[in-house]
């Protein structure tokens, strides 16, 4: 089975050492046990002496082959590992230690650190009491003698570290996953918030431009048409255009300073539009030829969070301009705007008679006003209904709920 890789953090760099094969540090472990095997009559007790027979070389070396391939078959080498450890006891059941079990032992940790809990209490507790009872059964002195004893505790410690190993390798993996499907959701978020943001932009930008933007070019053609014949009325209309066209720069000067990060130069900001600036707003329509009514019912008067005061006069602004823009010559519009303690209504409502205005999209010409006085009251937990008139006209509706306010409320606070 595939071995996760230890201790590598997925969010850091490459490694720059390259990373050793594990077949090569299997047969680097396997040839230090089998001369660890070798070795041991020269360096324990002569009663202990691992004696160096055909029969005892043979089966030590085919113990330590087998240790080269732990990892990819963990059950079959230890199984190949305890019968060649039981042949070595009942071929040497004079020694008081058979050092072939040292194969038994590391083959028993591999099966523990690769595999899952249940199997290595089952095999473990199963080699542990098999390897025990062959040698206590075939081993010099007494059954209880601390060598007996001796291959009960390797064999257990085996399994434990074993466990303790791949418990400590599955902690680090599902901490590395962890920090992986974090990071993966923070940019998300960040992607999300930055959509959302340009969103907001769009709409504010276009607000601004568009209602501006109209007036310009409607005064522009007025002054056009009288110049020769009526200079004072052409100059009327420059005064106009020039007012309108400052008033766009302010608002994209506001809207753009949001941009601006800390450090940058400051730029002159403007408070963003209000109800309360709905006058002003209207006699720039008057100028431009629009005759516009204004109706007030404002009984349930309270403060309006911003954000709600600015998507009320966006809304407004944006149906006039679409009514100045699309009602036809001689158009008359009216502006409702009813207050209570369940939130606030606004009504634009004209007698125009332009085609090509629907409900589901915007007017004919192009643009993405009704879509933004949409996402705007939705964005606020209200609603935008916008159709034509069964009596001919337009009317554009549009309520936010007091919940609407308390949802702002809570924007405000967090920003």
């Amino acid at each position: 089975m595939p071995v996760p890789c230890r201790g590598v953090n997925p969010l850091a760099g490459p490694r720059l050492a390259p990373r050793v094969p594990p077949l090569a540090v299997d047969c680097a472990i396997a040839a230090v046990v089998l001369v660890s095997i070798l070795l041991s009559g020269a360096l324990g007790p002569a009663s202990d002496a691992f004696r160096p027979t055909a029969v005892n070389v043979a089966l030590a070396v085919t113990a330590c082959a087998a240790l080269v391939a732990r990892r990819r078959a963990p059950r079959a080498v230890l199984a190949v590992t305890c019968a060649l450890t039981v042949a070595a006891t009942i071929h040497d059941s004079g020694a008081r230690s058979v050092p072939v079990v040292a194969t038994a032992v590391l083959a028993l940790f591999t099966l523990a650190a690769y595999t899952d809990r249940p199997t290595t209490w089952r095999v473990g507790v199963l080699t542990c009491a098999g390897l025990t009872a062959v040698t206590m059964g075939y081993g010099s002195g007494p059954w209880y003698a601390q060598e007996h004893l001796a291959v009960l505790a390797w064999t257990g410690l085996a399994a434990a570290c074993g466990d303790a190993v791949r418990s400590r390798r599955a902690y680090v993996a599902a901490v590395e996953e962890r920090a992986v499907r974090a990071e993966r959701t923070r940019e998300e978020e960040a992607r999300r918030r930055v959509a959302e943001e340009r969103m907001r932009i769009a709409r504010e930008l276009h607000d601004v431009v568009a209602h501006h933007i109209a007036l310009v070019n409607v005064q522009a053609g007025v002054a056009a048409h009288v110049m020769e014949r009526r200079p004072d009325q052409a100059r009327q209309a420059l005064a106009h255009v020039r007012e309108a066209s400052r008033s766009a720069l302010d608002e994209l000067r506001a809207t753009v300073g949001l941009l601006r990060q800390a450090g940058d130069p400051e730029a002159p900001m403007e408070p963003a539009p209000k109800l309360a600036d709905l006058d002003h707003l209207v006699e720039g329509f008057t100028h431009a030829g629009l005759a516009v009514e204004v109706v007030r019912d404002e009984s349930g008067a309270g403060v309006l969070p911003a954000t709600v005061d600015l998507t009320a006069y966006r809304v407004i602004q944006e149906s006039l301009t679409n009514v100045h823009k699309h009602a036809g010559a001689g158009a008359r519009a009216e502006v409702r705007i009813v207050r209570d303690a369940t939130g606030l209504e606004v009504t634009v409502e004209d007698d125009g008679t332009g085609e090509g205005r629907t409900a589901d999209a915007v007017p004919a010409g192009g643009g993405h006003g009704l879509m933004g006085m949409r996402e705007r009251a939705a964005a606020l937990g209200g609603i935008c209904h916008a159709g034509p008139r069964a009596e001919g006209g337009f009317r554009v509706f549009v309520r936010l709920p007091s919940a609407g306010y308390a949802a702002a409320g809570r924007e405000e606070e967090t920003a």
